[in-house]
Parts: C-alpha cells; structure tokens; sequence
C-alpha cells in the first residue's frame, strides 16, 4: 500500500490546489479527484480553518475548462473560475484517439498533436495568474523522437522548451523513453515515475502460483534501450535478468526506421522459468510478440509483458492469436493512457491503475513536500512480495 506520512502534509499549501484533466485524461482525472476528496476531508487538523488553508477541503479540486472548437477546426482554451493564486495540475493524455471533432464537416480523430494544442491553449487561459502551473503527462509527447540522427527535428525537447516558455513550472511523465531529453529543461522539474510496483502487484493478483526467486523467475528486457527497467526490477525482485538485441538491415528504411532482422538473446537459460518482459510501450506489438515466441522456443513457461503504455496501434488480433497460441498468458499494462472497451474485456489483459499514486504525487507536491521516496518503490515491492508469499504459505 501507498503510504501518506503525515508529516508531509502539515506544511502550508502552495496555494489552493486546482486539477484541470483535458477531456482525453476525463476518466483518469475523475479517480484522482475522487481519491483528494477523500483523503483531504479525513484530514483533520486546526490550521485548516485559517486563511492559508483556504478552499482546502472542497467538493471537487475539478476546475470547470474546456476547449470548444470552431466549425472550421481550430479551437480556443476557456477556464470558466477563476485560478489566481492557485496551484494548478493539468492532466493531458495525448494518446487518446478515441476523441472527434468536426473538421469542415468531416469527423476528425484527435492525433497528438491536437492534444498537445490543447494543453498549451489551457496554459494560456490560465493567462499568468496562477501560483504554480503543473504538467502531467503521463506518456510525453514525441518522446520517441527525443535524439537526432542527421537532419531531424528534435520534437520532445522542442515541446519542453515550449512549455516551460508558457509558465510551466513542474513536468511529471511516467516511464520516459529516454529520461535525458529533461537535459532541454535543467533549470526546471522534470520527473519520470516508473510504475514497477504497480506491475508487481498487478501480476501477484492475478497470477496465484507464481515462485519469485532466481530459479523460478526471470526478468527479460526485450532491447538494449530498456536495460535499466530491467536490471531495477531484477535487482529489487532478486533474480536474473536477460535481453534481446535487435539485429537491423541499416541498409533499408521501411517506415523511417530500419528494420529488424532478428531479436538475439542474452543471459542465462529460462527454460521452466517464468519469465516477465518489461518495457515502456507496446506500439505495433511485434517486438513483444517476437521476443515472447524467441523465449517459447527456449522452454520459458509462462511469459507476462508488462508495458507502462499498450498503444496497440496495429489492433489485438495478434495477440489474441498469441494467448490462444500458449506464446503470452499475461499483457499488463496501465491507466495512464486511453485502454479501447475492447482491450479491458480481453481474458489476458491486466490493467494497473495509478491514479492513487497520482493524486498522492498532486497531494505531496501541493504541500511543497519531497516525492523522492514516492519515486522509489523498493519497500513497498518487498511489502507485496512478502504478502504474497505468507498467503501462499497460508493457503
């Protein structure tokens, strides 16, 4: 469990706390504003009545703002109350291409860069009258084209420039793709939450046989990009690790990437073991899927993938085929960015809610207080972990 230390929370707000969820991150926002509610009327304390604690406890920490858009497409930022004074979090999704407008009389799905329009047109209704200004986004807009090869544009950094030009003070993302493109923005907050241990506790939940040491376990990273999530897990978990390689034809580009030849394995054999894949998104899901049949040719026995983001851009066909295949038995991946009703009714599909850890991290921030120890989930793994295994014992 998520521990709230009082101690955190008896420092003076800096100043009244306001969420402005766009309307791809609605539901998201909605249980973390459930959660505040809850938490900040448990909390009794007599400095609440003064006026530094003003508009503390409330009905809805919800601000009423929206972005109407013309018939012609563009758009506009309204926040109907007022924010002077305020800390404001603003949650985008810009994953969310479930969302339309009309565009000259043609349907329009929201790509995300219309998100990322939106998000600025609501930094800048908020005109400069708030007392801090907060970003969350949980998957960062083009953080897959956060390096330069040859004659690139550099987009992530590009629109973390532009955010923090617009008044932005705080950017808070879940599992960057590459935690360096914050080097855009040194003089300003920047953090990259891993969702370790809600992968965990999502996986003990819904697998009860599971035997978590070096001879029965293994985590895999399925490229050289994702090392580190792995070495974490492995280290914090006490098993081994392995990796896959992507072998690419550099002489050929096939959808502006090179494409891969091969996945090649490195580490100890997984044969009978139970292997976890860890990675920060699902696009397509070839590479998942590739890795996951490479590590059923060497005799795995049960393989789970755990993705901060399942995109499924390609659809669920493939994995479909694969769970019926005995290839995969479990695809965790989180709330933090739209999940299809289609996607939520699949048998082998675990969905890790983090929206307690996000009102947590709003609740923390807004007293000003250290979230260093809510970045590092090592005892709260070890606390799942041992449940786990008394229940087992117990059974």
């Amino acid at each position: 469990m998520l521990q709230r230390d009082a101690k955190n929370f008896e420092t003076i707000p800096v100043g009244t706390l306001g969420i402005i969820p766009l309307q791809g991150c609605m539901p998201l926002g909605q249980k973390v504003n459930e959660y505040l509610i809850q938490w900040r009327n448990e909390r009794k304390n007599d400095d609440h009545a003064t006026l530094a604690f003003s508009g503390y406890q409330r009905d809805t920490y919800i601000l009423d703002a929206k972005v109407p858009r013309f018939g012609s497409g563009e758009a506009k930022g309204i926040i109907n109350e007022s924010v002077r004074g305020d800390d404001i979090y603003l949650l985008a999704d810009v994953t969310n291409h479930s969302l339309t407008y009309s565009l000259c009389g043609h349907t329009n799905h929201m790509s995300p860069d219309d998100h990322f329009q939106d998000l600025k047109r609501v930094i800048a209704a908020i005109g400069g009258k708030a007392r801090r200004i907060n970003v969350i986004m949980p998957f960062l807009y083009e953080s897959r084209q956060h390096k330069r090869t040859s004659r690139e544009s550099l987009d992530c950094a590009i629109a973390l420039q532009e955010l923090v030009k617009m008044g932005v003070d705080n950017i808070i993302t879940f599992d960057a793709h590459d935690p360096r493109v914050q080097n855009a923005i040194p003089l300003n907050g920047f953090e990259t939450v891993p969702p370790s241990y809600q992968f965990i506790k999502g996986l003990l939940r819904s697998e009860p046989d599971l035997q978590i040491d070096s001879d029965h376990l293994m985590i895999i990273s399925p490229d050289e990009g994702g090392m580190n999530r792995a070495i974490y897990l492995a280290n914090v978990l006490g098993v081994d690790m392995g990796m896959f390689y992507k072998r690419r034809d550099y002489s050929t580009i096939v959808n502006g990437r090179n494409p891969i030849v091969a996945h090649e394995f490195l580490g100890a054999s997984v044969e009978g073991k139970d292997v976890m894949i860890i990675d920060d998104m699902i696009s397509s899901g070839d590479s998942i899927l590739d890795v996951a049949a490479q590590l059923k040719k060497r005799k795995a026995r049960k393989i789970f993938a755990a993705c901060t983001f399942g995109l499924f851009t390609n659809g669920l066909d493939k994995f479909d085929k694969a769970y019926e295949d005995g290839i995969i038995d479990r695809i965790l991946t989180t709330n933090l960015i739209y999940q299809t009703p289609e996607l939520l009714e699949k048998p082998y599909y675990v969905s890790c809610d983090l929206s307690k850890y996000i009102a947590l991290i709003i609740d923390t921030l807004n007293h000003d207080s250290s979230i260093s120890e809510l970045l590092n989930p090592v005892e709260r793994i070890h606390n799942v972990v041992n449940l786990y295994k008394e229940a087992q014992k117990n059974k």
